[in-house]
């Protein structure tokens, strides 16, 4: 009998992924977005195999190879040491996906918890939460990013986690919007008339159903995050050690006047990625769509 129940909610699981494929399939900008970060995590996983080069090896020997143009031996030229800008791109799409994804990740789960929390509980429970995220929204947050990454360093982890600690409060704005919907709704009444506890109706019942727009919303918060970080380098706050694109950028600007390509590409990367990702989230948003659904 369990047996058969696991496999019935595996096949609900699967329609239900099929259906929202499907969806989101027909949705050709999404296709695009989908296609543009293909590429580049493609680029970052595979960036130790198919660099040409070390991203740190510098050709200073070779009189030819600081700020060298785009060639067929440096496709992307290289940088004023000598250094390969093809094999950097790779390796940097590698730190700023990196920082992206997890920095999103920690602003996902902090933004989940005290947005169920807030909304589920209602009372002083949301008026304390919710004080705390108008306070927190108030404050100038790329400022505060700034100071705080002066204070305590710019390796790459200390980064990653000063962005996910910026970015929860919108996250949980919208859980606690979703969480006052539904937790009045007939089939969340009948759970908690049948003794439910208030762990199971967050996490089984209302959760599910709530954490969509919360998906939409990460979404694009990982372009924002990989943004945030190459502002944070290009202004010198990022990790000297780790390649990024924002990095590639600071480097830059010190010949951007003689070397035209230095700024181009990663400027372009940034770009492609921050498009790549809203068409995702855009796409996403109208697969989830319970209208849409009907069709």
């Amino acid at each position: 009998m369990n047996t058969n129940r696991i496999f019935s909610n595996i096949k609900i699981q699967f329609d239900s992924l099929l259906g929202f494929w499907r969806r989101y399939k027909k949705n050709r900008a999404a296709m695009l977005g989908l296609y543009i970060f293909l590429f580049f995590f493609s680029v970052a996983i595979l960036s130790p195999i198919l660099a040409p080069y070390d991203p740190f090896d510098m050709n200073l020997h070779d009189p030819d190879a600081p700020l060298n143009p785009p060639s067929s031996k440096n496709p992307l030229g290289t940088d004023a040491f000598g250094r390969d800008q093809l094999s950097r791109m790779m390796y940097g799409a590698r730190t700023s996906l990196f920082i992206g994804f997890l920095s999103t990740g920690i602003s996902l789960v902090i933004g989940v918890v005290l947005g169920s929390i807030s909304g589920y509980f209602g009372g002083w429970v949301d008026g304390l939460i919710m004080r705390f995220v108008d306070i927190f929204m108030m404050l100038p947050t790329f400022f505060l990013i700034l100071v705080i990454a002066a204070v305590f360093g710019s390796n790459i982890w200390n980064v990653m986690w000063i962005i996910g600690l910026t970015g929860w409060p919108s996250i949980t704005r919208l859980i606690r919007g979703n969480f006052l919907t539904l937790k009045n709704m007939d089939f969340i009444i009948a759970v908690r008339g049948a003794g439910a506890s208030d762990a199971y109706i967050i996490f089984r019942e209302i959760l599910p159903n709530a954490i969509y727009s919360a998906i939409v919303a990460a979404s694009m918060r990982v372009s924002g995050a990989i943004m945030t970080e190459a502002s944070l380098s290009f202004l010198g706050l990022g990790d000297p050690n780790a390649v990024s694109w924002g990095w590639l950028l600071n480097e830059a600007m010190r010949a951007f006047r003689i070397a035209w390509w230095l700024p181009l590409f990663p400027g372009l990367a940034i770009t492609l990625i921050a498009i790549g990702f809203n068409l995702m989230g855009d796409g996403i948003n109208d697969a989830l769509n319970p209208h849409l659904k009907e069709r």
